[in-house]
């Protein structure tokens, strides 16, 4: 495991913890552990309250997220993002996209 990302998975929920930034030299690490645990859970949380930074890369490894879960009617959500994060979505109105906790 990526010593920026973290999950706790408990019966049909996973939560996954990042910090640090998230670019291009690890949005793929990103992406590999959303998309892995949409394949086995079907409540999957993304937690960004200790991302400093967030790239174009990482916002695309979220929607990924977010598409495959849509399709497979799984439930995604982002929790309790940065104050930085939080701005980059507002700013693309992904906040009108993702469900925000």
């Amino acid at each position: 495991m990526s010593e920026i990302i973290r999950y706790e998975k408990q019966g049909d929920r996973c939560d996954i913890f990042v910090s640090g930034e998230i670019d291009l030299s690890n949005s793929g690490e990103v992406r590999k552990t959303v998309l892995g645990a949409l394949n086995g859970a079907s409540v999957v949380t993304v937690n960004l309250a200790n991302v400093s930074y967030i790239d174009s890369s990482g916002i695309a490894a979220l929607v990924e997220g977010l598409q495959l879960a849509t399709s497979k009617n799984k439930e995604f959500t982002l929790n309790q993002p940065s104050k930085q994060v939080k701005s980059i979505l507002e700013l693309a109105r992904l906040d009108q996209v993702f469900t925000i906790v």
